[in-house]
């Protein structure tokens, strides 16, 4: 009997490794995405989000990610990441900050944009943020189950993740649970089911477990060796701060070798030399494919994106120089 066993495992173990070896976070199958655009209207604070969704060709019902932008940005950024996530089968929706987003520099004289995005770094503009969220989730809810609507049955949201880069990690991260005034508060959205934060960043005041400590959703954290903020006084060594302290979560972490804060962005415009992205293409490669995998691992449960990512083919899209870690839990 136990021979009868040890023989089917190991006419098993070809089949794994097979699955394993197949599995590409950058494939991508053959047909056009979807790009729209829409506005979620709160009348209750007078507010209007400009939102893009990418969509994937299938109708098919498709897990949602949001992504939340950094200071000064908008909807159209990062369209790479919209275009890849959503021919992977992902519905992919970037919410515009209105505050916080390209209007603080767009209008305003050259000389004076840089105290502009300072001021908009503000308290006020990070609550509103995290008020954003839900709202996008309810609006989504309804026009998911709408009569006409473009995204009529075209979203799974009950497989939802969370992304930003910069202000927008800031964002993630209180999102998925971060603790704030010592634990007492917190803006936890909880329909998010993991999270990717490029950037992240540790809170301004207060000891970075206790904020951390209640976070229990998967997290992928992206950072660089000169990942430091063009606002503020946010060192390289700073951004590390978070992923020791996600005690509760499930967290892997990449800190790419030599990789700037604008490394992560992709923007065709701005009006400021410190916000152009300046990305090498082999980071927007690492990015796509460990990014991928995770989604597919925490939204899909797909085991063969669970084997890529905590296995060696994983470090495939690094260089030896940068660092890929993960907690085990």
């Amino acid at each position: 009997m136990k021979r009868l066993l040890l023989s089917c495992l190991l006419s098993a173990m070809p089949l794994l490794a097979k699955e394993t070896i197949s599995y590409d976070p950058l494939k991508v199958e053959e047909g056009e995405v979807i790009s729209k655009t829409f506005e979620v209207k709160d009348s209750k604070r007078d507010r209007v989000l400009p939102i893009r969704v990418y969509l994937p060709k299938s109708d098919k019902p498709a897990p949602v990610i949001l992504f939340s932008h950094g200071l000064g940005g908008s909807r159209d950024n990062n369209p790479y990441l919209g275009n890849h996530w959503a021919a992977r089968g992902y519905a992919v929706v970037f919410v515009q900050h209105p505050g916080s987003d390209e209007s603080v520099w767009k209008d305003t004289p050259g000389l004076q944009r840089m105290a502009a995005m300072k001021k908009a770094a503000s308290g006020e503009n990070f609550l509103a943020r995290n008020q954003d969220i839900p709202l996008v989730l309810d609006s989504l809810k309804i026009w998911n189950s709408e009569k006409d609507h473009p995204l009529k049955g075209r979203l799974d949201l009950e497989h939802v993740g969370m992304s930003g880069h910069s202000f927008g990690a800031v964002t993630t991260q209180a999102v998925s649970g971060q603790a704030f005034l010592g634990g007492r508060t917190n803006f936890l959205e909880p329909r998010i089911d993991a999270s990717v934060m490029f950037s992240p960043s540790p809170p301004q005041a207060g000891d970075p477990a206790t904020a951390f400590a209640a976070i229990k959703i998967p997290c992928l954290l992206m950072t660089g060796t000169l990942d430091d903020s063009p606002i503020g006084n946010s060192k390289p060594e700073d951004r590390l701060k978070v992923y020791p302290n996600l005690k509760q979560a499930p967290a892997w972490q990449v800190v790419f070798d030599k990789a700037t804060h604008m490394s992560f962005g992709e923007r065709e415009k701005t009006g400021l030399a410190a916000f152009r992205s300046n990305s090498d293409p082999r980071y927007h490669k690492a990015i796509l494919a460990l990014s991928t995998a995770f989604w597919d691992m925490t939204l899909k449960s797909d085991p063969a994106a669970k084997a890529w990512l905590n296995g060696p083919d994983a470090k495939s899209v690094l260089v030896p120089e940068d660092k890929w870690e993960r907690n085990g839990k």
